[in-house]
């Protein structure tokens, strides 16, 4: 009798799980760097009317406010129109405070380049938009494009 063990043979030797918090931490730096975070959560109805010519606007001096009827998930908010900035619905009155303060969180090179955007419903009453478009007026904020999708060439 011998006093060692043989080895049995076709054993695998056991995995080495060293580098598995290195491939975790770069697993969790590649989606947070990947990761896009949403904008505004809508709380409105937004079909975009259609337009054959469509420009593209940068996002750090555009202010978008969107219009229209509140999504199934915000009924209780009733079925008329609402105006809707980042992600709450606002009244009429808000509308010019909300522009001062975009205007007022904008680089100081891009102020005079600001540009608003309205994301308007197609069933909205153009009554709506054109108090919008007054109080933006009054904002001094007369830059102001509509935003659409593109139409679809068939």
């Amino acid at each position: 009798m011998s006093k060692f063990k043989n080895k049995k043979k076709g054993d695998l030797p056991a995995i080495s799980t060293a580098s598995l918090p290195d491939i975790v931490f770069m697993l969790l730096f590649f989606f947070m760097v990947a990761t896009v975070m949403r904008d505004n959560s809508l709380k409105i109805q937004n079909l975009l009317p259609s337009a054959d010519q469509v420009e593209k606007l940068e996002k750090d001096r555009t202010m978008f406010i969107y219009a229209g009827k509140p999504s199934e998930q915000y009924k209780q908010f009733g079925t008329e129109a609402r105006i809707q900035i980042n992600d709450a619905f606002t009244g009429l009155p808000d509308v010019q405070p909300a522009v001062y303060e975009f205007i007022a969180g904008t680089r100081e090179e891009l102020k005079d380049k600001i540009v608003i955007g309205l994301k308007v419903d197609k069933d909205t009453n153009a009554g709506l938009v054109s108090d919008i478009k007054q109080e933006l007026r009054e904002a001094n904020a007369l830059k102001v494009m509509y935003i659409t999708n593109q139409l679809q060439q068939e």
